[in-house]
């Protein structure tokens, strides 16, 4: 099961109005694309569902959300971006290089070296230094350590359980803490300037499994990948935060990690 990023309006993202980068090379790239459900099956088309009718259960549902967590005898928190048609930002880190992220983290915060690499669907939520960092208080709470998987667009530093619109119960957070982590991450280790921060989620990452000749995907002459150089899946599960952090403020709309 990987793990993609979407940073959008819940509207087009409930009506399936986005397309993650893997569809969108498919179709660049003339090659049919279908999603695989966790068992291995592929996944079966959901119903279109009214995109007015989506953003009305959106605005109702933020609504209630904002109302729960604004700070008593202050102005309740401003209501984000809903439609079908603001533009999104999405890209696909995979859950290797989210866990690489953290283990990144955990080795600056406490001074411990670095494991060079990992190997291929790593188990990194039972690695110690992770599990440490979730569980150490004193070094505060982070939202990438504590299971988030939405950030609302709030700038104040927020975590919290709710449902979600589906019903399904969640860790919530905000753009505003992942914001701040990510600078503490940057801070405590590469001190890179943004330029360099967004030229990672090109330059950093996977090593190439496969190539396209004459039109066809192939892996011939090719080596297959199952080991990874640790700080390069960081930096590029690092900048592709960056660049949602960046674009959910400048728009207004939350991010979600997509599995």
């Amino acid at each position: 099961m990987g793990l993609d990023i979407y940073a959008g309006t819940l509207t087009r993202y409930y009506a399936h109005n986005w397309k993650t980068v893997t569809q969108q090379w498919a179709e660049t790239n003339g090659f049919s694309f279908s999603r695989i459900t966790p068992r291995g099956e592929q996944a079966v088309q959901e119903e279109e569902a009214d995109p007015q009718e989506i953003k009305n259960a959106m605005k109702n549902w933020q609504s209630q959300i904002l109302e729960a967590i604004s700070p008593k005898e202050c102005p309740p928190y401003e209501s984000w971006t809903e439609d079908n048609e603001t533009p999104y930002y999405t890209d696909k880190p995979d859950w290797d290089a989210f866990g690489a992220l953290l283990l990144y983290t955990a080795a600056r915060t406490y001074g411990e070296p670095l494991q060079e690499t990992v190997e291929k669907s790593w188990d990194f939520e039972n690695h110690p230094l992770i599990q440490r960092m979730g569980e150490d208080e004193d070094h505060g709470v982070w939202s990438l350590f504590i299971g988030a998987s939405w950030w609302l667009p709030i700038a104040d530093g927020l975590a919290f359980n709710a449902p979600c619109p589906t019903d399904e119960e969640i860790t919530f957070s905000t753009t505003g803490a992942l914001k701040m982590e990510l600078e503490q991450i940057n801070t405590i280790g590469w001190n890179a300037d943004e330029e360099t921060i967004l030229s990672w989620s090109r330059s950093e990452g996977y090593p190439a499994d496969a190539e396209i000749q004459n039109g066809k995907l192939t892996k011939a002459g090719m080596e297959e990948h199952t080991v990874y150089n640790t700080e390069s899946l960081a930096k590029f599960a690092f900048s592709i935060l960056w660049r949602a952090v960046k674009f959910s403020m400048e728009n207004q709309v939350p991010i979600l990690l997509d599995f």
